[in-house]
């Protein structure tokens, strides 16, 4: 059994967690944490994670960048890893939870969801088939017309993990309309819509002569992340010190 603490436990992502955990008899959220406490949780909830003094072999986090300093404080002290899903850290913070996982695991992934993980690996397969054959590369993302950034952090994600594969021989383009001149073969360009109550979606294009292979992924929850970050803290509890990623998961899980 994973006894879990979830870090921002009354967020929406704290409340979909709960559920995911409620139905998986390997695993128990034992504590939760967050400063807005509703009192709707089936665990105590403490409003400054110093004050957790509950036994737990990871924790979860869905919080935000500004409760993240004290979060890898706990970490460090207690040596407790941490699934941190928290975005938008700062270069500061980013270094420190390098520093931290020297002392204890941690888990950081830009989307914790198995199939955008997995489509990873799928494209970074493709890339050293299409590019070296001469495929252009787009990827275009849609959200609902409340997500405040773009591009998303997956869509991101997903062209890091093709220029990588691709050597890192491609430009990101986020904007043609000042660009009055044929695409360039090291562009990849990314493009974002923000309508109505789009569900994020993604796709990745490789267009070439007389053909395009579409890869296609769609959240149609938030339940996909926390299906993702339950399977995360169950492969990390118990882990060595150290920097893991969702590709370790899936790995993990294809070993099982």
């Amino acid at each position: 059994m994973t006894r879990i603490i979830m870090h921002g436990a009354c967020g929406r992502m704290g409340k979909v967690i709960a559920e995911v955990v409620a139905a998986d008899n390997d695993a128990e959220i034992v504590a939760g944490v967050d400063v807005y406490n509703d009192n709707k949780c089936d665990f105590p909830v403490f409003s400054d994670i110093k004050s957790c003094d509950v036994e737990a072999d990871v924790i979860i986090d869905f919080s935000n960048a500004s409760a993240v300093d004290a979060l890898l404080d706990y970490a460090s002290e207690k040596k407790i890893p941490v699934v941190l899903c928290s975005t938008g850290l700062s270069t500061e913070q980013l270094d420190r939870v390098r520093e931290v996982s020297a002392e204890t695991a941690i888990l950081k992934s830009a989307n914790m969801s198995l199939g955008v993980n997995t489509i990873m690996n799928l494209l970074k397969s493709a890339t050293k088939v299409f590019v070296p054959a001469g495929f252009d590369v787009e990827i275009v993302e849609q959200h609902h017309h409340n997500k405040l950034d773009a591009p998303s952090g997956t869509a991101l994600a997903l062209a890091d993990a093709i220029n990588e594969a691709a050597d890192g021989q491609f430009e990101y383009v986020y904007n043609r309309s000042d660009r009055m001149q044929a695409r360039d073969k090291k562009e990849l360009g990314i493009s974002a819509v923000r309508a109505g109550s789009i569900p994020g979606t993604h796709d990745v294009i490789f267009a070439g002569q007389d053909e395009v292979i579409e890869i296609r992924h769609i959240a149609y929850s938030r339940r996909i992340f926390g299906v993702g970050a339950v399977s995360a803290a169950k492969f990390l509890a118990g882990k060595k010190p150290g920097m893991y990623d969702m590709q370790d998961v899936i790995a993990d899980q294809g070993n099982a």
